[in-house]
């Protein structure tokens, strides 16, 4: 399952909105939270991102399911918060979480992804000035999105190879190919971008 999500075409207001108005609309579900570390603004904040995505009409699986290890992650947080008796910072910790992901979907579901990082681009570039190589990021960020599918289908296939030898409960065995595998792709996409003067600074 992708975390974060992959664009769905559709017709939906969300669809047709302009990808500047998703990014405000990510930093105004995700700041003010944060900043305030309040339970109620975190749960209307996690309700409001719930019912924009659900507005996307992509199906609730696509729009709401979360990956088993993000359970993980917030029973564990949010048992740390309770275990120091901070209720409050259980739920905020929890919610603020949630949010971001689905915030995060609003951007993802409804925009393709060149025209995410485009929109970036486009936004760093007036920092041109105090060093920030717009488009370098941009290729940053678009080499990181689509190195993450083929991670997790690394991941995939290692743990269904170690399966089928009995050793999926082997973590040595699980972690190694797929860290392997993960440095080989880096040294050929870094071998691909110098051959093409994209590594020189």
């Amino acid at each position: 399952m992708n975390l974060f999500g992959l664009y769905v075409p559709g017709g939906t207001w969300l669809h047709r909105l302009g990808v500047g108005w998703k990014y405000l609309f990510l930093l105004a579900l995700t700041v003010p939270v944060l900043l305030l570390a309040l339970p109620w603004p975190s749960l209307a904040a996690l309700v409001v991102s719930g019912l924009l995505l659900a507005s996307t009409r992509v199906g609730a699986r696509l729009a709401f399911a979360l990956p088993w290890a993000l359970w993980v992650l917030l029973a564990v947080l949010a048992g740390y918060q309770l275990a120091i008796e901070r209720p409050d910072l259980a739920v905020v910790v929890s919610a603020n979480l949630v949010t971001a992901i689905y915030a995060s979907r609003l951007l993802t579901l409804t925009t393709p992804g060149p025209v995410l990082i485009d929109a970036l681009v486009a936004a760093l570039r007036p920092f041109r000035r105090l060093g920030v190589n717009p488009e370098r990021v941009g290729l940053a960020i678009a080499i990181m999105v689509r190195s993450v599918p083929m991670l997790l289908d690394t991941v995939a296939q290692v743990r269904q190879a170690a399966r089928a030898r009995g050793r999926d409960r082997n973590l040595f065995a699980l972690v190694t190919p797929v860290v392997v595998r993960a440095v080989g792709q880096a040294q050929a996409t870094g071998a691909a971008l110098a051959a093409r003067g994209l590594g020189e600074s």
